[in-house]
């Protein structure tokens, strides 16, 4: 269950930064509008990511002995 979760987190995060990444090549082009609809889709799925991490347990780094 919690690997399937850390993978629709990392998956939401993937789509967000595609759009951050979408939104500035289309603004690069002079399409503002457009960038700014690329914009807000990429911070909804960046508010939802956060919404699920939030929800999450974190756990501290395992420290490793040699």
């Amino acid at each position: 269950m919690a690997e399937s979760k850390e993978l629709h987190l990392a998956e939401l995060h993937a789509h967000a930064a595609y759009a951050h990444a979408a939104a500035a090549h289309v603004h690069s082009t002079g399409d503002h509008v457009a960038a700014r609809e690329l914009a807000r889709k990429a911070l909804d799925y960046s508010v939802e990511a956060l919404k699920h991490t939030e929800g999450t347990p974190q756990n501290p780094p395992q420290s490793i002995h040699v």
